[in-house]
């Protein structure tokens, strides 16, 4: 085992690859360190009449600081403050523009409050309140509404300037950040129950809002069927929120006429118009003057970013450069976005709806004029004779060698009701450089597809994605587009599980690595966080009425079926997947002859955060897959 405590590992791989670079007259590939540098992430875009605001990464600092453009330019009006929500355990909404400031909610799960005239900084809530998340301004009444999360309850609460708090809501088991209308009059959230995920089963929620800033006329609205619905947002006066009680995550107009509620539907395709709600505050759609509005679409994976200037007007397809929009919010007649490329790093982009003109108001660089950037190609394997449905994913080849097709590395994403998208990522530029394919595959269960593809990985957890995932590879390598004998499964957190569940059901991959993955369910279900409680048991059934299930979809049960290569990477603060897990699934291979590598991470939690670390991780994976695929052939030694 090595524990990491700085970065002065992977001489071996970087040697190899400047060597091999010399050897054949080429530029040296990328370096591990400098892949972990190259990202630089931006999120949480908020814009007012103060300026635009959003949060960015900052890889050599570990977290995310607020970035501001207000007419001195390119700011960081909080100066270092690392802004982050731990909601949910996945956080959302830790950054709103009230008049004159700005309110985040800080590493300490604080809510601060930030003065853009002087850049001071107060905080409002106590050390007991918990943590905060989804923050939206009440600019009328000089406070900010918020999801509070306690140690067993969640509420929608209020924080006045002075720092005194109120509760707007409680009594549901979870809260989505609240929608305010222009006039400051109406509120809209979603809640959900447990064991509810809640893009499995939610609910709509509207209130009015006293002079003393108390709801009133609370109701609650169930869609026509069950179903998921998030992300209400005011057009103007009129609200509107997706739902997926047709198949898709499409748009609906919110009419209430006493008691009951309509869903009034568009002629939006049968697209998903967003995805998961994993973090609060998500935004992929919002209003513009004289009843037009921008909206997101996933088709095949990919995201289209339409506007539509009038209610009147046909809808047109915008910024086409990108795949990926995030945080689409509106003033006058521009769209903002956070929007990305698979060539360029994120981009906060200003469009003109009614010329559709497209300004970059920061980021979208170019992230190194050295290499070239290997560009995804999106794959379909065909659904099968046995009723399987169809699965998408993204390929990305390196420059070929003569007659050589190259080693793959299939890559499960989280979640693992999430997704892969095709946008700029360093580390798989890092495998392209060394003369690895990746692929990127959304197997069932993945958003973006629809409601039917997305549930159908209910209590078919580690058999369906692992069929897909075993289908990708036997696709891509009968397309002659990789070497089918050197196949590698790859994945973090859940999809570390799914690798280890293909290393166990199959002898069809050369090797498996497992980053912070899940290995005994059984005791993830019992330590794991609130929001999680009751996904287990969506996922693989309830363990008393399925116990042999469980059993069977256990690596830590099944080790003795893992003959191929694996190595595992964890950290040891990681309050998600504990790192008993990772330990206990490394003593049961060894125990039962095999060799498996582990590499620790004293200070990482769920997610490497530290350029040290993640260079680490590419190195060590890169020395990993080069002794491995020289199994297959000689050249290997060429790959790094």
């Amino acid at each position: 085992m090595r524990t990491i405590h700085g970065y002065s590992f992977g001489a071996e791989c970087a040697e190899s690859a400047d060597a091999f670079a010399t050897a054949n007259n080429t530029q040296p590939p990328l370096s591990a360190w400098q892949a972990a540098a190259a990202l630089t992430q931006r999120g949480e875009l908020v814009v007012s009449d103060s300026g635009v605001f959003w949060l960015e990464f900052d890889p050599a600092l570990g977290g995310a600081v607020i970035v501001g453009l207000a007419d001195r330019g390119i700011t960081r009006p909080a100066g270092t403050l690392q802004v982050r929500s731990r909601v949910n355990g996945y956080g959302g909404g830790a950054l709103c523009a009230g008049a004159g400031c700005l309110y985040a909610v800080s590493e300490q799960q604080q809510v601060v409050r930030v003065d853009l005239d002087d850049g001071s900084q107060r905080v409002l809530s106590t050390t007991e309140s918990g943590a905060f998340g989804g923050l939206v301004a009440d600019t009328r009444r000089s406070r900010v509404l918020a999801v509070r999360e306690g140690d067993a309850c969640q509420q929608l609460v209020a924080i006045d300037d002075a720092g005194q708090l109120s509760i707007l809501h409680q009594g549901q088991d979870f809260y989505s950040a609240p929608a305010l209308s222009p006039d400051g009059r109406t509120l809209a959230w979603v809640s959900w129950q447990l064991p509810d995920m809640p893009w499995i089963q939610s609910i709509l929620w509207t209130a009015e809002i006293n002079d003393d800033g108390s709801l009133y006329n609370t109701r609650a609205w169930a869609p026509p069927v069950e179903a998921s619905v998030q992300q209400p947002v005011f057009y103007g006066e009129d609200l509107w929120l997706f739902s997926d009680h047709e198949g898709w995550w499409q748009p609906y107009r919110f009419l209430s006429h006493g008691e009951v509620g309509v869903w009034s539907s568009t002629d939006a395709p049968a697209l998903d118009h967003a995805n998961a709600p994993w973090q609060l505050g998500e935004r992929h759609h919002c209003g513009l003057p004289g009843g037009g509005w921008a909206r997101v679409r996933y088709r095949q994976g990919v995201a289209e970013l339409w506007l539509q200037r009038l209610a009147t007007e046909t809808p047109e397809r915008r910024a086409c450069q990108y795949t990926d929009f995030r945080c689409v919010q509106s003033v006058d007649d521009h769209v903002y976005c956070v929007a990305r490329s698979d060539v360029t790093l994120d981009a906060v982009l200003k469009i003109s709806a009614t010329t559709g003109e497209l300004q970059i108001v920061a980021g979208g660089e170019v992230p190194w004029d050295t290499w070239p950037v290997v560009r995804p190609q999106n794959v379909v394997v065909p659904a099968d004779s046995g009723g399987r449905l169809p699965v998408q994913g993204f390929l990305y080849r390196p420059e070929p060698m003569a007659d050589e097709r190259p080693p793959l590395i299939l890559i499960a994403h989280g979640g693992p009701t999430s997704a892969a998208y095709p946008v700029f990522n360093p580390q798989i530029q890092f495998w392209c450089q060394r003369g690895f394919a990746v692929a990127e595959i959304n197997y069932r269960g993945s958003t973006g597809f629809g409601r039917a593809f997305r549930m159908a990985l209910a209590g078919r957890w580690g058999e369906a994605d692992v069929e897909d995932m075993g289908r990708a590879a036997n696709h891509l390598a009968h397309l002659g587009l990789v070497d089918g004998d050197r196949v590698f499964i790859q994945g973090r957190s859940s999809g570390g599980y799914t690798a280890l569940m293909a290393l166990v059901l199959s002898d069809r991959f050369a090797g498996g690595a497992s980053l912070y993955g899940v290995t005994d369910p059984l005791r993830l279900r019992a330590a794991t966080h609130r929001f999680e409680s009751g996904y287990l048991d969506w996922l693989l059934g309830s363990p008393e009425a399925f116990p042999e299930r469980w059993q069977d979809r256990t690596p830590l049960n099944r080790a003795a079926s893992i003959t191929a290569p694996v190595v595992f990477f964890q950290g040891g603060l990681d309050r998600v997947v504990v790192p008993e897990q990772t330990r206990a699934m490394v003593g049961a291979i060894r125990a039962m002859g095999g060799a498996p590598e582990l590499h620790w991470f004293d200070g990482e939690g769920h997610g490497f955060r530290q350029q040290s670390s993640q260079a680490g991780t590419m190195d060590w994976l890169c020395s990993f897959y080069r002794r491995h695929s020289g199994n297959a052939d000689v050249r290997a030694d060429n790959l790094s």
